[in-house]
């Protein structure tokens, strides 16, 4: 990039006796380019590296999330009309899709939180189709997380489907949080397959993802003792802490009391 100096020298340079401009006006702007020069930054946040993870300081899904006035009339007009598809899909076309990008990003984000699955659904729909959309580990990782906490299975299959045809991947800790949280919710066929999804991603095993899925695997030995096997292989001579073998059927004693109980 040439300096201002640079461009003034050179249009009144000998080999430019007559400029196309008149010098007047250059020298008029030279101050303003100089302080358009000073204030570029690069936006970062268009640049994707297909099939890597993204970097937490440059996605805008782990920015704070904050609504303005028309992002919370927006939300609150979203779920009044849940049940009422037609009125919805119109309301989505002719004013969610004209949001801004935080708000659109943070009303999102709300419906997550409050496990709003539908809305949730809809507007992950809607983000897809923005312009500034570029594929993130961390939108495809809180759409999960939220899927997971609600035990919802055909939609965490059609947000897995998306993912892989976009080139994302995971790092391991969040492949490690999102098996869990799949375990946690009493889902371990799909944690499993989050976990085959992990043993095969390019990225080398950390041992820390294996034990928090170890720890979720208590209520299922079997499942257990095979990520154990592929956990002692990884890492040989670490230690895994085995829980006492009654821990179990005591979890499984106390909730039929508390069962009886109810």
């Amino acid at each position: 990039m040439l300096r201002a100096s640079n461009l003034l020298r050179r249009v009144s340079s000998p080999k430019n006796p007559k400029p196309s401009l008149p010098q007047s006006f250059i020298l008029y702007l030279l101050p303003q380019i100089s302080r358009e020069i000073s204030n570029f930054r690069f936006d970062s946040t268009r640049t994707y590296k297909s099939g890597s993870a993204s970097s937490p300081s440059l996605s805008i899904w782990r920015r704070k999330k904050e609504m303005s006035k028309e992002g919370l009339i927006a939300a609150k007009e979203l779920k009044r009309l849940q049940s009422k598809l037609i009125r919805l899909d119109r309301f989505i076309s002719s004013h969610v899709s004209r949001l801004l990008k935080s708000d659109l990003v943070a009303v999102l984000a709300e419906f997550q939180r409050q496990n709003q699955v539908f809305l949730c659904m809809k507007l992950y729909e809607v983000v897809r189709r923005e312009i500034w959309y570029r594929p993130d580990m961390f939108f495809y990782r809180d759409m999960l997380m939220m899927l997971a906490r609600n035990k919802k299975v055909d939609e965490t299959k059609k947000v897995w489907e998306d993912l892989k045809k976009e080139g994302v991947l995971f790092d391991q800790h969040t492949f490690g949080d999102l098996v869990r949280a799949f375990l946690d919710n009493e889902l371990p066929l799909e944690a499993m397959r989050l976990y085959e999804e992990m043993r095969d991603s390019p990225d080398p095993p950390l041992s820390l993802p294996f034990r928090v899925i170890l720890k979720g695997l208590v209520p299922y030995p079997e499942l257990r003792e095979n990520v154990k096997d592929d956990f002692l292989e990884l890492f040989p001579g670490m230690i895994v802490y085995d829980p006492p073998e009654d821990l179990c059927e005591e979890s499984d004693e106390e909730a039929r009391t508390d069962s009886d109980l109810e």
